[in-house]
């Protein structure tokens, strides 16, 4: 009998339960034909969203284009409408060679990580996180350092216990802003004491602004590269959600900020993404259309916009509940929800989110998945209209119901 294939130690504290068991299982049930409501991921074009015409149009007429390599870094279209857009906000000092497209900013986290990291090197990520940072720092041999954004501070960052955590192994400051997955835009104040920390301690600055303009009401997203000017500053964006087109699978991360210690590191970002040739090319060409052209989402997120009804939606139904709590999104297409431990003592984020899957067929991700150590929260996306979404929150309170009477049983 063969031996069993052994799995590699890097992946021994790698999660992504987003996608991991509960996923698997909804992906069964809907085999057997149940119809799942699926809440566990921010995907625009599973609930009807269409990246807009424009940009589908660039890409097709550039395909006969479009079937070589490009330059490692990306075809020069895309990045120099990205230094345009960073020089609209104020960044001047970019040019396109500072821009490098991926696969998505999912490719690009860990080869800018990959790039950055020796074994042992720490870097700060928010708690709740996106748990692909913490994912790519662990697989490149790094230590993810968890800084708290606590729900009683409004999931904005706690300065003091963020300066507290700062070693002399520290190489980067991650910056989720707008977040995912709780849906906080830090304020002005907030991000220039976190650059103000990053330059006295020499950090890298990873700004991850893939929800960048998508806020509500009078919430200000005040870009990091903006504030950025004595350390190295990485914006990360692209198509997947501001543009609907999560499918063309094209990110970038453009670098600003000082570039005097960088060269080499620069450099060897460069050889990364010259071993893998090159990302996606159809898709770069959406890019300039997409960043030049008219900003179809402000019809999304303004008051009557479906994405800002839906959010409504979410804050009106938690309000009603007598078991949930909301720190009101002010970005992104997420919110955070809390569940009363008073209300429902006992409460597991893991068994309520499989209770709730098999027993009113709606998939949310546990708030545990986003690396937190408590464990009363889940987060749904807001893409569903407003009527989906208020059937779902009536499932969930009847689940709650049924699992407070299993409980005191």
């Amino acid at each position: 009998m063969s031996a069993t294939i052994p799995v590699s130690d890097s992946l021994s504290n790698v999660r992504y339960e987003i996608r991991g068991q509960l996923a698997q299982r909804a992906h069964e049930m809907e085999r057997q034909g149940y119809e799942i409501i699926s809440l566990n991921i921010g995907n625009p074009g599973l609930f009807g969203f269409r990246t807009p015409e424009t940009i589908r149009m660039a890409m097709i007429e550039n395909l006969p284009t479009s079937e070589a390599y490009c330059h490692q870094k990306g075809i020069f279209p895309a990045r120099e409408a990205v230094v345009m857009q960073q020089q609209d906000r104020g960044v001047m000092d970019v040019t396109a060679d500072d821009v490098f497209i991926g696969n998505g900013v999912s490719e690009l986290i860990d080869l800018t990580l990959r790039a950055l990291l020796n074994p042992g090197d720490e870097v700060l990520i928010p708690s709740p996180d996106y748990p692909l940072w913490t994912a790519a720092v662990t697989l490149n041999g790094g230590k993810a350092v968890h800084y708290p954004c606590t729900p009683d501070n409004g999931f904005q960052p706690d300065l003091d216990r963020l300066a507290a955590l700062i070693s002399p192994a520290t190489r980067a400051l991650v910056i989720i802003n707008p977040n995912n997955p709780t849906g906080a835009v830090y304020s002005r104040a907030t991000l220039q004491a976190m650059v103000a920390l990053a330059e006295q301690h020499g950090l890298v600055l990873f700004a991850d602004e893939i929800y960048d303009g998508m806020t509500y009401d009078s919430t200000e997203f005040v870009p990091l590269a903006t504030l950025a000017k004595n350390t190295l500053c990485g914006t990360f964006s692209g198509l997947s959600k501001v543009y609907r087109a999560c499918g063309f699978r094209v990110g970038w991360v453009c670098f600003s900020g000082s570039h005097g210690k960088a060269d080499e590191y620069l450099h060897a970002l460069d050889l990364l993404a010259s071993l893998r040739l090159c990302s996606n090319v159809p898709g770069q060409w959406g890019v300039q259309t997409a960043l030049g052209g008219f900003q179809s989402l402000r019809e999304l997120i303004e008051p009557g916009g479906r994405l800002y009804d839906s959010r409504q939606a979410v804050i009106d139904c938690v309000a009603r509940s007598p078991y949930l709590t909301l720190v009101a999104p002010g970005g992104s297409m997420y919110a955070f929800v809390g569940v009363d431990p008073a209300a429902v003592p006992g409460f597991d984020d893991h068994d309520f989110a499989l209770q709730l899957l098999e027993d009113e067929h709606v998939l949310v991700a546990p708030g545990s998945s986003f690396n937190v150590d408590y464990r009363n929260y889940f987060r749904i996306t807001l893409l569903p209209e407003a009527g989906v979404l208020e059937e779902v929150f009536t499932r969930i309170d009847r689940t709650l119901e049924k699992y407070i009477k299993n409980n005191n049983k």
